[in-house]
């Protein structure tokens, strides 16, 4: 996290967080009397309302407005109403960076900008992100700051081979084993891993559910994009087969209801109750990746940055030798284009236009 991200916001600032994420916005229209049954419906229309996004997302947002808030305040200025002089010098100071806080990235800025109308929708404004205040800004950023995406390196298979290798064969090593396998066949986001739960409906932060078949595993997600359904088959080797070691992991741990992956005792050997947070598959990648060696032709620190959650997913893109379709469907991609950002390795000039053209 930049430290432009980290500034506390003032008590106001801390307010407004709250607010929205208590969804308080949602109330009967003033001119209604209040009822039992009117504020039940009001309060499980507040819940529907902070599903409407993940929590992750919820709290990017939140962190975006209490950030422009003390931004405003501190330039004697007022966040509200929606000023779009004020936002279009807004971005041009996070672009430019001020005093302590180094400029933040195009990809960053046009996130925060984001959270910024989705905050404002949620306080009942509307926010012209076309207006030429703001618009021209933002062009003029991306003009001249816009850089090709930085990519993680994809995990191949032959280094998933050699990360599971490392792992102890105590239960946490089972667990950790069934995560990078499960993960990595099965195309997952590392917030998908850890959100799945053994039977549909076992816990209300439940982000999906597992069926596991004779063939192989079903898993039906809630994920990013909606829901989809993610098959994974058994492998030719039980050493290295996810469902082998998603079953192994589940059987040891004594695991039948509620979270499939969770926390384990200090020593390893019993499962705890706690779901695991995704920064665990994230600290768990980096750690196996310098265990087994991959990379070592750079320093640590390189090989940290070049590795994350989504190293998982660009390693199935990259690795998988079959119609382009198919890993699109397991990835949850909308588009053919989005599936080959994610393929580090394939022959780009398989399909030849210029030959197909008589040249």
């Amino acid at each position: 996290m930049s430290s432009s991200e980290s500034h506390d916001a003032p008590n106001g600032d801390k307010r407004d967080e709250r607010d929205q994420e208590d969804g308080e916005s949602i109330a009967l229209p003033s001119h209604v009397a209040g009822s039992g049954t009117l504020d039940r419906l009001v309060d499980t229309a507040r819940d529907y309302a902070r599903a409407a996004a993940s929590d992750n997302t919820l709290k990017a947002y939140a962190k975006d407005w209490a950030h422009f808030a003390r931004w405003c305040r501190m330039k004697g200025a007022e966040p509200l109403p929606p000023s779009p002089e004020m936002i279009g010098l807004y971005l041009a100071d996070l672009a430019s960076g001020s005093g302590s806080s180094p400029a933040l990235s195009v990809s960053t800025i046009d996130r925060r900008l984001s959270g910024l109308a989705w905050n404002y929708a949620q306080r009942g404004f509307a926010l012209d992100r076309k207006n030429r205040h703001i618009a021209t800004v933002l062009a003029g950023i991306k003009r001249k700051h816009a850089r090709p995406p930085v990519q993680k390196e994809a995990i191949l298979a032959e280094d998933i081979l050699a990360m599971v290798a490392t792992l102890p064969h105590d239960l946490r090593g089972l667990r950790d084993r069934a995560i990078l396998l499960l993960g990595y066949t099965g195309g997952l986001r590392r917030s998908e891993i850890v959100s799945l739960d053994v039977h549909k409906d076992d816990t209300p932060d439940s982000g999906g559910w597992i069926e596991i078949m004779e063939k192989g595993a079903l898993l039906t997600l809630n994920a990013k994009t909606g829901w989809r359904e993610v098959e994974i088959g058994r492998g030719s080797k039980e050493q290295t087969c996810p469902v082998q070691a998603l079953e192994q992991w589940l059987h040891f741990a004594k695991i039948d209801f509620g979270p499939v992956f969770v926390g384990t005792s200090r020593d390893g050997r019993k499962a705890l109750h706690s779901r695991l947070n995704d920064k665990h598959v994230a600290r768990l990648i980096k750690r196996t990746v310098l265990d087994a060696g991959i990379r070592s032709d750079l320093p640590e620190k390189d090989r940290l940055a070049l590795f994350s959650g989504h190293s998982l997913r660009a390693g199935l893109a990259s690795s998988a030798e079959v119609d382009e379709r198919y890993v699109q469907k397991q990835l949850g991609h909308a588009s053919a284009e989005m599936t080959r950002r994610y393929q580090r390795r394939r022959d780009r000039f398989r399909v030849n236009l210029t030959k197909a053209a008589g040249l």
